[in-house]
């Protein structure tokens, strides 16, 4: 007999606290973070010394999610959108909580890139000036005027700015497999900095202290990307670092004392601090097990303040202090009413698909009884080209609470796993990829404890997609579809992509298929022109305002399968876009997909 984990209410998992966005003030005395402890995300000032919190914004609709303090520590950065339709906009608010739009176009979609090195001005990217192409501006922070930096005519990616801002580093994907870098400046314009034949990444990511070398991913010769700097004036390049995955980006500390990159290992995001100067590593004392993001150094370079999450806990804010040598936990997310050990661990594993490719995925098993078996879910990710990774999710510990045993396929396609892996599904979708997902079936069965004629496909966006993909081109593999804002007609969605994706089009095409050229094969893989196949119940969630997978999507894909007599469940949130940002809508649509997972499943 082993302890059965006590049962929780989605209320109960979703109440968990989210946090996101992390800066350090100048003043070394508060953390600002976003967090949605109120139902939707907005800012908030946690003090360094006693954890003490304090609300900075109030939106209940919209989410704010903090950039960063100004210089004078008063007044702060935040971003915000309308109801998810993903138009940015970047807002200053002063000490009085008056809240300035510093960015007001009513079209206008605005990023923040990031502060001068002076404390006297910051860069954003905008597309005020043409809706397809994001120019890169400076604003000046005491008279909030902004100056055209970067004309951006030709679908560049702003990718870093030198301190004395002579130099503007460009990307420019060419396939989602190929990309080049180069450097602006007002003399010369744009000069291509990496010539190259065949399929390299190149990624420009930060100039060293004075602007003398630009730092880069590259995956030249080898499967994984590597960070490499490339001298200006010689043209000569060498390696910073090399691991045995992607490393997926690198900062320096706001003064160059440290650089800090991080790494996908497996699944699992690490990262390693070095000297700038000596190149050695910086050991971290005492540092936890999960998963890493937002790390921030303070201006000062004392204190780096991050998010570590793992898979039976939601992120919380540490702060380690370098001089003595401390680590300190500032926040506990983790819902009071539920004990973690309630919770299931992920494990890591690994099978071969129909054709002896090994394919990674990431398994939560409820616990169970002797000779007890579990229903099961494929659970697919969004991109294409994304990966699940082992952090905490609502939706998943929710479910394995109830007897459900996910496994997050990482299908080919899938990021993470070198760049072989990541292109072996381009012009394939819906076919190899859903069959690594079938595949992924045989591994749940083989475990002795998953009841094999109960194992359902879910999904959300390409993992929504996939989802219909399966109930249509394979209606016997899978006994329920949930889709969460999946696309059901890629010539549409490929046809009306926002505008400001602009840059990524042609990538988007020769990885997916061309909707113009190649309309036949693009059919051939979109669901909905072979919905009459679907025999299997569904439930789809969509977001009125997602403009990434229009509401029409959802609408034509739930008609065409109501026409087959088949289960369909359908709910549209109205206040959403590419995603849930309320906790009252993940509520309300994790728990759908239960109550249809209880009936169906």
């Amino acid at each position: 007999m082993i302890n059965v984990m006590r049962k929780h209410s989605i209320e109960q998992f979703v109440n968990c606290e989210r946090l996101v966005g992390v800066s350090i003030s100048s003043d070394d005395k508060r953390v600002l973070v976003g967090s949605d402890r109120s139902g939707v995300y907005n800012a908030y000032s946690v003090s360094l010394a006693d954890g003490e919190t304090v609300q900075l914004t109030h939106s209940q609709d919209n989410l704010m999610i903090p950039i960063g303090y100004f210089p004078d520590g008063r007044k702060f950065l935040y971003r915000s959108d309308q109801g998810g339709n993903e138009l940015t906009h970047l807002y200053m608010q002063s000490e009085n909580g008056k809240s300035v739009d510093l960015t007001p176009g009513k079209e206008e979609k605005a990023e923040f890139h990031r502060w001068s090195r002076d404390d006297k001005y910051f860069f954003y990217e905008s597309n005020k000036r043409d809706s397809r192409y994001m120019d890169l501006y400076e604003m000046d922070i005491d008279t909030l005027e902004s100056t055209l930096l970067f004309k951006n005519e030709d679908g560049y990616m702003v990718a870093a700015i030198s301190d004395d801002k002579k130099y503007i580093a460009l990307l420019k994907p060419r396939t989602s497999n190929d990309s080049d870098m180069f450097i602006y400046t007002e003399e010369e314009g744009v000069k291509h900095l990496s010539e190259h034949i065949g399929d390299e990444q190149y990624q420009p990511i930060a100039f060293d202290a004075d602007s003398t070398c630009i730092y880069y991913l590259t995956d030249k010769d080898h499967e994984f990307l590597y960070l490499s700097r490339l001298c200006l004036s010689t043209g000569s390049s060498e390696i910073v670092a090399k691991e045995e995955w992607d490393i997926l980006t690198a900062r320096f500390s706001p003064n160059y004392k440290y650089l800090y990159y991080y790494i996908n290992n497996d699944g699992k995001v690490e990262v390693k601090v070095i000297d700038s100067k000596t190149g050695k590593n910086v050991e971290i004392m005492d540092f936890p097990q999960g998963q890493i993001s937002g790390l921030s150094i303070s201006k000062g370079e004392r204190y780096m303040a991050f998010l570590l999450n793992r898979s039976t806990a939601p992120a919380n804010l540490y702060v380690y202090d370098f001089e003595l040598k401390e680590l300190r936990c500032l926040t506990d997310t983790l819902n009071a009413e539920i004990d973690e050990h309630d919770l299931v661990d992920a494990r890591v594993i690994h099978y071969s698909s129909f054709d002896g490719l090994e394919i990674p995925a990431i398994y939560y098993e409820p616990r169970l009884e002797e000779g007890e078996k579990a229903p099961a879910l494929i659970w697919v990710h969004g991109g294409p080209g994304g990966q699940s990774t082992v952090d905490f999710s609502p939706l998943f510990q929710y479910l394995v609470n109830h007897g459900y045993a996910v496994l997050a396929v990482n299908n080919r396609g899938s990021s993470g796993y070198g760049k072989s892996f990541f292109k072996a599904a381009d012009l394939k979708h819906g076919d190899v990829d859903l069959a690594d997902c079938i595949e992924g079936k045989k591994f749940l069965i083989g475990t002795g404890r998953i009841e094999e004629d109960r194992i359902g496909i879910i999904g959300g966006s390409y993992g929504g997609y996939m989802t219909l993909a399966a109930l249509a081109f394979q209606p016997d593999a899978f006994k329920v579809g949930v889709n969460i804002f999946g696309v059901s007609n890629w010539e549409r969605t490929l046809k009306s992509i926002p505008p400001w994706w602009e840059a990524m089009r042609e990538l988007l095409y020769k990885k997916i298929g061309d909707p113009y050229e190649q309309t036949d094969y693009i059919r051939s893989i979109s669901p909905l022109f072979h919905a009459d196949k679907i025999n299997k119940p569904l439930i789809v969630l969509q977001g009125a305002n997602d403009p990434r997978v229009l509401q029409v999507e959802s609408d034509d894909i739930v008609e065409k399968v109501k026409e087959n007599g088949v289960p369909v469940e359908y709910i549209v949130f109205e206040d959403e876009g590419h995603g849930f940002t309320k906790r009252e809508n993940q509520i309300t649509g994790y728990g759908a997909i239960r109550e249809f997972l209880d009936t169906h499943l």
